[in-house]
């Protein structure tokens, strides 16, 4: 059958989200809602952080283990992970006729009617996308925001404005971001990554001047904002240079330089990203961070070191895709650096197959090879009970790593005291 596209949302009235508890699609779920539609959905598991304000605002989820019959919609909207996890759900939705979107798709349909900034790059989107959001507000330019994070200061991914501004976090996975056509387009970093996807670094970087090519205005280098940085809250060169590109954004917008600084200096940081979660009864300081390429992870490492000198610091990392562990496997050896004691849980797979030829125990040989202290576990059961038996008191620093699931440890051991 073929695929049949949509130009207009006008006539929709009722969307199903298949995969409605990912951290994007969720997003999309509020901003379908804020335009007046009804929303229903599938997920494969309880999500309380995504789904939770959804279920408040009426939404009907389904769970996968209870899912029997492909709810009637106008438009029906994937996440691509759920190619895999639910392939099955996806095809009976487009023998149905209707249209059927992936959820890029389906933002950059919603973004042509806004003048957007959408915040492309290896590392650093979801941070900088939130830092001009927020910059954005506080100057009163209200714009409609969608994020790959809770923004702690407003505890949501989602905002919706009333301008004709969006800010948006534009994903080069699949070439995702070419769904948009930016009003001013930000380009973080270009790094090898997504190899289970792209050919080479070239096809990254072929990819990403086309997103510039789709974009409005001039290329800023964002860089000669360096110096105009205030003090942050966050730690981390990374941020640093995150928070110049937000200022070379805002700067075309007009707002004034001492706003945007004011508004930085202010900024808390987003969900999963260094996050310091909090303290447990004895002391150790407990952060959780999305950090899965081997570049986001020294980054992270440095942040933390700026921050405790002395103190002991702790990894637990799931390693996220075997293709990105293969492909990346050097690096991956030598990106700890700066931790005292590096914890490996088995390989997140999420949109894979399992490929034998890879794996945590395998990483971690090679990181003990290169002069590091590391250790993997067959499963999340036996990585916590070794935590246990660390006994992490007030010199230590523990940390949860990885944009799988090892956050999960962290909940299942520790009562933190914030």
């Amino acid at each position: 059958m073929a695929k049949k596209t949509i130009n207009d949302l006008s006539k929709i009235k009722k969307v199903f989200f298949i995969g409605i508890g990912g951290i994007g699609i969720s997003a999309g779920a509020k901003l379908t809602l804020s335009r007046g539609m009804k929303v229903s959905g599938v997920n494969d598991e309880e999500s309380p952080k995504t789904l939770d304000s959804l279920r408040e605002a009426g939404v009907k989820i389904i769970y996968l283990k209870d899912f029997k019959e492909l709810p009637d919609a106008d438009l029906y909207v994937y996440s691509d992970a759920w190619i895999y996890r639910g392939p099955e759900i996806i095809e009976n939705a487009r023998a149905t006729g209707k249209p059927v979107l992936s959820y890029f798709e389906f933002l950059g349909l919603v973004a042509s009617e806004y003048k957007v900034i959408a915040v492309s790059g290896t590392h650093g989107k979801t941070t900088t996308t939130a830092m001009i959001a927020g910059i954005m507000i506080d100057a009163g330019l209200d714009p409609t925001v969608v994020v790959g994070s809770f923004m702690k200061k407003l505890n949501t991914n989602f905002r919706a404005g009333k301008s004709e501004y969006m800010v948006v976090e534009a994903d080069e996975y699949n070439r995702h971001f070419l769904n948009f056509h930016p009003y001013i387009g930000v380009v973080t970093n270009i790094e090898a990554d997504h190899l289970d996807y792209f050919k080479d670094f070239p096809d990254i970087k072929n990819a990403f001047d086309k997103f510039l090519a789709q974009s409005e205005n001039k290329i800023v280098d964002y860089k000669k904002y360096l110096t105009k940085v205030p003090k942050l809250f966050i730690p981390g060169e990374h941020n640093r240079q995150n928070a110049a590109a937000a200022l070379a954004v805002v700067d075309i917008l007009k707002i004034k330089e001492a706003n945007a600084q004011k508004s930085l200096a202010e900024f808390s940081g987003t969900w999963r990203r260094l996050e310091k979660r909090g303290v447990t009864k004895e002391g150790t300081i407990i952060y959780d961070d999305y950090a899965h390429h081997p570049t986001e992870i020294r980054a992270s490492i440095e942040a933390l070191r700026e921050l405790y000198r002395e103190k002991k610091i702790v990894i637990l990392f799931q390693p996220h895709l075997y293709s990105r562990t293969k492909a990346l496997f050097d690096d991956f050896t030598k990106c700890f650096k700066g931790a005292d004691k590096v914890l490996l849980l088995p390989i997140y797979f999420a949109r894979e197959k399992k490929d034998e030829s890879v794996s945590s125990e395998k990483l971690a040989e090679a990181i003990t090879a290169s002069g590091e202290d590391a250790q993997a576990f067959s499963d999340f059961k036996s990585a916590e009970e070794f935590v246990k038996t660390l006994n992490l008191g007030p010199e230590d620093v523990f940390v949860t790593m990885g944009a799988g699931e090892a956050y999960k440890v962290a909940d299942r051991i520790f009562r933190l005291d914030f």
